[in-house]
């Protein structure tokens, strides 16, 4: 596939279904250069490896864009984590991907959701668990169990090293520096109530993580099979600690929405019992179900892309429903 240059004002020329779209980046302040890259069924992927950050080692930062897309409109946004799972099963490490071109582009011709656009986040590889694991809570483990679970997390990832934990840092990338180019280069609302971030296992911890620290910035939080063990054993003390930090912060006068499911197979098979005790919090916090809040079972459903896959369209209403 030939690649586009888009350096400052950007016209994309490119079949999205069976029509042409002029794609006009004109907002963007400074140049930053977009190839369009091979990977969905649907839609435009563009990639960009020009951002530079002082938080995290840089990566690409790619954004999806709808058959429906339309330069002339608002868009929502939707920031995903594990940008590399999102869209291409071929580029992944497990072969297996969301479908989230699919997903949210049948939910688009259907006029279910607000117009979205899709921004996918890489994780840092080998250092994903240290960038997606939220901090705060993190800083009130015992040190030692900490070190010893931090050990663990490094060796499955194939690293002799063990990083620090560094979701703070993550969190100021995707505020700091990622937001302000997708609202400065796409015609996107720039309110919280289009503003979504999900994610899965730990990307549903950074997710409620991310809406606990930035209330003012995302307006809904999707977090599937979230991993409240933290590691890979199970254990009491990590999911002890994320329930403090959501009695403490995730309210219903500071937050919008939050949508948490998990499944019954594989790893998900352990997280009723933490999913029930975060609901109690939740209840007790304010939040009223399927209006502010929702918690869903999937009975059968395992940890992983293909079962996020077969039920993403469920937390996308409910964050992203068009009002009629």
């Amino acid at each position: 596939m030939n690649l586009t240059k888009f350096i400052g004002t950007i016209i994309l020329l490119t079949t999205l279904g069976s029509c042409t779209s002029s794609i006009d980046l004109n907002k963007r302040k400074e140049s930053v250069v977009w190839d369009t890259i091979a990977g969905p069924s649907q839609g435009v992927l563009l990639q960009t490896n020009e951002l530079v950050s002082a938080y995290i080692p840089n990566r690409p930062l790619q954004v999806w864009l709808p058959s429906t897309y339309d330069a002339k409109r608002k868009h929502a946004v939707l920031y995903m984590y594990d940008g590399q799972m999102l869209f291409d099963a071929a580029n992944a490490w497990n072969h297996k991907e969301w479908r989230v071109d699919e997903v949210v582009d049948s939910l688009l011709e259907l006029k279910e959701i607000l117009p979205t656009i899709v921004v996918a986040l890489h994780n840092g590889g080998q250092q994903r668990n240290f960038e997606y694991f939220p901090q705060k809570p993190h800083n009130e483990l015992n040190v030692s169990f900490s070190d010893s679970m931090m050990a663990d997390i490094a060796k499955n990832y194939g690293s002799d090293s063990v990083f620090r934990v560094k979701s703070d840092d993550y969190l100021s990338y995707i505020v700091v520096e990622v937001m302000p180019v997708i609202n400065e280069s796409f015609n996107v609302y720039e309110d919280k109530s289009a503003t979504v971030i999900a994610g899965s296992s730990m990307g549903g911890l950074m997710s409620m993580y991310a809406i606990g620290e930035y209330p003012d910035v995302f307006g809904s939080a999707i977090c599937m099979s979230t991993h409240w063990p933290g590691g890979y054993a199970p254990n009491e003390d990590v999911p002890q600690v994320f329930q403090s930090y959501i009695a403490a912060n995730i309210k219903q006068d500071k937050v919008g929405k939050i949508y948490f499911d998990y499944g019954t197979e594989t790893l998900d098979e352990m997280y009723e019992p933490f999913q029930m005790q975060v609901d109690s919090i939740l209840e007790w916090n304010g939040f009223r179900k399927d209006m502010n809040w929702r918690t869903q079972k999937f009975q059968g459903a395992a940890h992983d892309e293909l079962s996020w896959a077969k039920r993403l369209h469920i937390p996308l209403l409910f964050a992203l429903k068009k009002q009629r």
